[in-house]
C-alpha cells in the first residue's frame, strides 16, 4: 500500500518562496518518478515537477524551470520541491505523487492528499 505524505504549502506574495515535502512509503514502484502535479479552477491538471530517485533523473514543467527545483534526499523517499519566483499563475492545490511517467502524474498511480499554494499579485 502506497503512502504519500506531503507537507508545506501556503499564502505568499508574487515574488516570494516556499517548499513542499514529500515523505513516500509502501510498495513503490522502483522505476516511477516521485514528485507534484497541481490543479486549479478552470485549468487541465498539470504535471509540476518529477525526480526518479534511482537515476535521479529530472522533470519540469516548462511554465515552472529555472524558478523551481526538485531534489531527494539520500533515502530516496523523501523529496522537496523548492519553489522561488513565485507567480500568480503558481496558486492550485499540488499534490505529491508518483507514475511511471512525468506526464501521467495524477492520473495513474498514486498521490496524497493535498496541499494549498496561493500566490497573490
Amino acid at each position: 500500500q502506497v503512502r504519500l505524505v506531503q507537507s508545506g504549502g501556503g499564502s505568499v506574495q508574487a515574488g516570494g518562496s516556499l517548499r513542499l515535502s514529500c515523505v513516500a512509503t509502501g510498495d513503490i514502484d522502483t522505476w516511477a518518478c516521485l514528485g507534484w502535479f497541481r490543479q486549479s479552477p478552470g485549468k487541465e491538471s498539470q504535471s509540476v515537477a518529477c525526480i526518479y530517485p534511482t537515476t535521479r533523473g529530472t522533470y519540469y514543467h516548462a511554465s515552472v524551470q529555472g524558478r523551481f527545483t526538485i531534489s531527494q534526499e539520500s533515502d530516496k523517499t523523501t523529496v522537496y520541491l523548492q519553489m522561488d519566483s513565485l507567480k500568480p499563475e503558481d496558486t492550485g492545490m499540488y499534490y505529491c505523487a508518483t507514475a511511471t511517467l512525468p506526464t501521467l502524474l495524477g492520473k495513474t498511480g498514486d498521490w496524497g492528499q493535498g496541499t494549498q499554494v496561493t500566490v497573490s499579485s
